[in-house]
């Protein structure tokens, strides 16, 4: 399979997905390349009389086809059969994501869409193997926990790994007897759609599926204050997660699963691999170039080692290259838009103004597209800007500790706590500070998930609440009844 394409030869599937077909409707957001920032299509919006549509569509279908109901292993079935037509449509899959979002082709064929297919099946198999319980009572009662799915669930998906956080909602939510109207980003909004078509493709019954397209302010508010939507699931920004919150409590009362930012620290210790340790923060902050919930932006590092580590971090950093996502040898994203790269550059120059200094990078890369040059910087204190804020881009910081409680000190974040990173030898000492650590996900002599989904992900403080991944995002999509019966 050949992955480089021609982005002008793609025929777009433009319009709401709702009930069994794509429904026309008029762009009014346009949409640009990241690649090269040419102006590609306009992204409609769906307003609140297209959001009730689908959601009556989802509550008709799961009423028709009885999904909660049905034998739990014919949700399996189906859900083994979609994943199987995702990894056989991977490359057009894989052509409708690079060419709108950052993702290299080469890794989305390989990476997200073989993973999102992981991800399905993982959940599926909970559908005949997660259910009620029987509880201890007393000889004279029968006392039993039951489980049911909530109905709708609204899905909202943020634009920087479509594929994979779209996978992430209809999964768990399908696997326990859910439909699910799903917006994703206005910015990536077409490989969703597809991955709706292949469902259908593979058997899922009609309507059980809507993506409906549009911005956070009309369409996002439309679902998560919709009286039919039964439990809201979000990923995305914390400020984002905050107006979810205050419109549903607007609206009414259901529950929610916010996955949101994070600035995650990475602790380096003297008797750390350093090889090892340089290899995998580098990779953290260029990944998807650093556009990542989870991305390891703070390093903290034993003053002994800064030196050699700095070096050999600095050195894997100049070595990306920006090729547009369409090229099968591309490896390191641009930016999402050219808004977001002035952002990156102006947290990158008020930190250089308040006393920081860039080490590497620290300026846009030339040539077309929206890249900017990986960048490594020291910063005056914890107060600097690109230490307290989320700047989701590949701006890596450097500060340095002498005991175990200066570099805990420096890793806790006011207001984040979503993920970390630890490298030592020294078992001892990981056990002891992974503990102490406030995140949700702590990686030791590593930084990022591995294909165990059995793994929740999930935020400390305002990276968010609840779990994606794991069987506690099976269970999540599932309500819970209690029963006692005299016998």
């Amino acid at each position: 399979m050949t992955l480089s394409f021609d982005p002008d030869s793609l025929t777009l599937p433009i319009g709401h997905f709702v009930g069994d077909r794509l429904l026309s409707a008029q762009g009014v957001i346009p949409l640009y390349r990241p690649s090269d920032g040419k102006a590609y299509a306009d992204c409609p919006v769906a307003d609140a009389d297209i959001v009730d549509r689908a959601v009556e569509t989802a509550r008709s279908a799961l009423k028709t086809s009885n999904w909660g109901g049905v034998r739990p292993r014919e949700r399996l079935n189906v859900l083994c059969r979609w994943a199987d037509l995702i990894e056989k449509e991977a490359a057009t899959l894989a052509c409708l994501e690079a060419l709108s979002s950052t993702r290299p082709v080469g890794h989305l064929v390989h990476g997200d869409i073989a993973v999102s297919a992981e991800q399905i099946r993982f959940f599926a198999e909970f559908a005949d193997k997660e259910g009620s319980d029987l509880v201890p009572t007393d000889d004279g009662d029968l006392g039993m926990i039951l489980t049911e799915p909530y109905g709708v669930v609204g899905a909202i998906t943020p634009w920087n790994f479509p594929i994979s956080m779209a996978a992430w909602k209809l999964g768990p939510a399908l696997a326990a007897g859910n439909a699910v109207v799903l917006k994703p980003s206005e910015m990536t909004p077409f490989s969703a759609i597809y991955l709706a078509e292949l469902a259908l493709r593979a058997g899922l019954p009609a309507g059980l599926i809507n993506v409906v397209l549009g911005d956070g302010v009309v369409t996002g508010n439309a679902i998560t204050g919709h009286p039919g939507i039964a439990k809201v699931s979000f990923t995305g920004s914390t400020r984002a997660g905050s107006a979810i919150m205050e419109n549903i409590a607007r609206t009414g009362v259901k529950p929610m699963t916010l996955e949101l930012g994070g600035k995650s620290p990475q602790l380096v210790f003297a008797d750390a691999d350093l090889d090892k340790a340089a290899a995998a923060i580098t990779g953290s902050i260029l990944g998807n170039a650093g556009q990542a919930c989870v991305a390891g932006s703070r390093l903290i590092v034993e003053e002994s080692v800064v030196a050699p580590l700095i070096k050999a971090i600095t050195g894997r950093m100049k070595t990306a290259a920006p090729l547009p996502t369409w090229n099968a040898a591309a490896h390191y994203s641009p930016i999402i838009s050219d808004k977001q790269r002035q952002r990156i550059h102006s947290i990158v120059s008020a930190t250089v103004a308040a006393g920081g200094e860039c080490l590497t990078g620290g300026t846009p890369m030339d040539g077309t597209g929206y890249f900017y040059a990986p960048t490594l910087m020291t910063a005056v204190d914890e107060r600097s800007p690109a230490i307290t804020e989320e700047i989701f881009g590949p701006v890596l910081t450097v500060q340095t500790f002498r005991t175990d409680e200066e570099a805990l000190s420096l890793a806790d974040h006011p207001t984040y706590g979503l993920a970390a990173g630890l490298f030592t030898r020294n078992l001892s000492r990981a056990i002891r500070l992974t503990r102490r650590l406030q995140a949700g996900t702590v990686w030791v002599n590593r930084y990022g998930r591995s294909r165990d989904h059995i793994l929740p992900t999930g935020g400390y403080k305002q990276s968010g609440i609840g779990k994606d991944l794991g069987r506690e995002a099976f269970r999540a999509n599932r309500k819970s009844k209690s029963v006692l019966i005299s016998l």
